[in-house]
């Protein structure tokens, strides 16, 4: 069977009765109604199709910022799109309320493990800890979207790989996994290396009295919201 044709919704994008202020403050709205009423990132595509062929986007997501400030959320670029969120300065009213994704440490360093040696699958992760990865801290990320699954690994058993999500990106606040903290410094030093790391290869030039606290502050980053 074919798939069903979509129906052309019935727009007025070009809105040519309107005078211009009228117009522009009518795409504004379409813009942030659209962006407001998506659970997830809204893609300049998307957008494209409530607003006329005169519109620049991105003066209008310039304008839509403007007016949010001072409002306790902003509109932020994140995965590709654009998205609501909250302002950081709530995250600590957010988590009193319960209304943010909390990660235990655990689960944060494993997160940010899969988030840079993607794709790994659980027995490198156990490998990496050095005790193995259980099957419930994968399923709590999978629950939460930041991670699914990938192309089978090419080890015995061909095994399931995991990687980032658009939803990871979101959460964080990230556009690309480029967006990582450090993660071309790393690269250009040779430090980010999955192959090594799995063969316990750790670098030795990092100043050690800076190691535990750098850690600390690694996994106190990935605890928080975006």
């Amino acid at each position: 069977m074919g798939r069903r044709a979509r129906p052309k919704a019935d727009l007025d994008t070009e809105l040519a009765d309107l005078p211009p202020e009228l117009r522009w403050r009518e795409w504004m709205g379409r813009v942030e109604a659209v962006i407001f009423a998506s659970p997830e990132p809204v893609t300049r595509e998307v957008l494209t199709r409530v607003v006329g062929r005169g519109c620049n986007l991105d003066l209008v997501i310039d304008d839509i910022r403007d007016e949010l400030r001072g409002r306790p959320y902003e509109l932020v670029s994140v995965a590709g799109g654009w998205q609501h969120r909250a302002r950081k300065n709530f995250a600590e009213a957010i988590r009193a309320a319960g209304g943010d994704k909390a990660l235990s440490q655990t689960e944060a360093l494993i997160l940010a493990c899969i988030a840079y040696y993607q794709p790994i699958n659980r027995s490198e992760l156990s490998s990496f800890f050095g005790k193995e990865v259980s099957r419930d801290t994968i399923g709590r990320l999978r629950g939460l979207r930041f991670i699914a699954s990938g192309a089978r690994s090419p080890q015995p058993g061909a095994p399931y790989t995991y990687v980032t999500t658009r939803a990871f990106l979101s959460h964080f606040g990230l556009e690309t996994l480029r967006d990582l903290p450090d993660m071309e410094a790393l690269e250009d030093a040779g430090l980010l290396s999955k192959d090594k790391v799995l063969a316990g290869e750790f670098p030795d030039s990092l100043p050690a009295h800076d190691e535990d606290q750098d850690d600390d502050e690694k996994a106190a980053d990935w605890t928080e919201t975006g």
